[in-house]
């Protein structure tokens, strides 16, 4: 992922969505990669020691206009792999994301035991971390499956409801506190408040609808 990102300008983020150990330090990886500029594939693994690509295809996007696209690699990953690190203290890996050269993670653990010596082994092989949060939770949920989520948001839900959710999440409205009122959204937007309201209302709606399904 680091040498993905060293090689490609104007990236976004790039996730792992699963990966599978071959041997030898090995790994089938699938990746979503996004730029806010178009990107070839083919030409970005091959100048790439150690990468080869299996497959890609294009993600369909919101109206931002970015290039997003999964890739199924086989790369040799050299120690200290993050996602080894993680596996090897029995966590179970929720996401991974490399984004403005910072790798963001969330897992879950058995007990604190177990996180003190993830901790421990990030912090020997990667020179530290920082903890933004921790919850206690009965349902592990979906290891590195954010990625076919974020694909299956973008195509069920309309344009002018993703462009409403992207503009409010990067402008700090579902911050708490609120980095910017609903009026102040709206102007961004060029639209009415009560028309703001109804697009996030009807995109809220349909993000719950996915989840629980359609009420009865």
């Amino acid at each position: 992922m680091e040498k993905l990102d060293a090689h490609l300008s104007d990236v976004r983020s790039i996730e792992l969505d699963n990966a599978f150990y071959v041997e030898d330090g090995t790994w089938i990886e699938s990746l979503t990669v996004s730029s806010t500029t178009t990107f070839d594939s083919d030409d970005l693994i091959k100048n790439i020691s150690g990468v080869s690509l299996y497959y890609t295809r294009d993600v369909p996007t919101g109206p931002n206009g970015d290039t997003v696209k999964r890739l199924t690699i086989l790369a040799n990953e050299s120690y200290p792999f993050i996602l080894g690190l993680i596996l090897r203290r029995e966590a179970i890996p929720n996401r991974i994301v490399l984004q403005d050269g910072t790798f963001d993670v969330v897992v879950t653990v058995r007990t604190w035991e177990h996180f003190r010596s993830l901790a421990d082994d990030l912090q020997d092989a990667l020179g530290g971390f920082d903890l933004k949060s921790m919850n206690e939770i009965d349902n592990p949920g979906e290891p590195l499956d954010s990625g076919r989520l974020t694909e299956v948001l973008i195509t069920k839900l309309a344009d002018e409801q993703l462009s409403v959710l992207e503009t409010a999440y990067n402008m700090g409205y579902f911050e708490v506190p609120r980095e910017i009122s609903a009026q102040e959204l709206a102007d961004g937007l060029d639209i009415s408040q009560s028309t703001l309201s109804e697009r996030l209302r009807t995109a809220e709606r349909n993000l719950l609808e996915l989840i629980y399904g359609p009420r009865e």
